[in-house]
C-alpha cells in the first residue's frame, strides 16, 4: 500500500491547501480505487476539507475560531493552565480537539472523489511558523 509524508511550512495561523500534493500522490501511485488517509502528526494544527474557490471562506473561518478559542491571555481565558510555549499553545489544542486530525477520502478512476470546490487542507492554529508533518496514506 502506497504511503508518503508531506512536510508543509506555514507561516502562523490560517489555512494551508495541499490538495494538489496529495491528488499527485494518488495519480503516482497507480491506484484506481480506494480511501486516501490523510493524518497530521500534531496536536496544535488540524485537517479540514474546505471551499477552495471563494479566499474569504479561510478568513472567515480563521476569525469564527479566534473568536470562539481567544490566546490565553484574554482575560475570558483565565481558567487555562497549560501556557508552556505563550499564549497561543493551548488555544491551538483546543481547536485541534474541536476539527480533526485524520481524513479520509474515497479514490475512484484514479482520483480523489473531491467536490467541485472542495480543497484539503492543513489548519494551523500557533502563531509562529511551523513545519508540520502530513501522512497520506492509500489503501485498498
Amino acid at each position: 500500500m502506497p504511503q508518503t509524508m508531506l512536510n508543509l511550512s506555514t507561516r502562523g495561523q490560517g489555512l494551508y491547501e495541499f490538495t494538489d500534493q496529495a491528488e499527485a500522490f494518488v495519480r503516482a501511485s497507480g491506484q484506481a480505487e480506494g480511501l486516501l488517509t490523510v493524518f497530521v502528526r500534531h496536536t496544535s494544527c488540524s485537517l479540514l476539507i474546505q471551499e477552495n474557490a471563494d479566499p474569504d471562506v479561510r478568513t472567515d473561518l480563521l476569525s469564527f475560531f479566534r473568536r470562539l478559542v481567544p490566546p490565553a491571555s484574554d482575560p475570558s481565558m483565565g481558567w487555562v493552565v497549560h501556557r508552556d510555549e505563550g499564549p497561543d499553545d493551548m488555544p491551538a489544542h483546543i481547536k485541534a480537539a474541536l476539527t480533526q486530525v485524520s481524513i479520509g477520502i474515497p479514490v475512484a478512476r484514479g482520483r480523489l472523489m473531491l467536490g467541485t470546490w472542495q480543497g484539503i487542507y492543513l489548519f494551523e492554529h500557533r502563531d509562529r511558523p511551523h513545519r508540520r508533518e502530513i501522512v497520506l496514506h492509500l489503501g485498498n
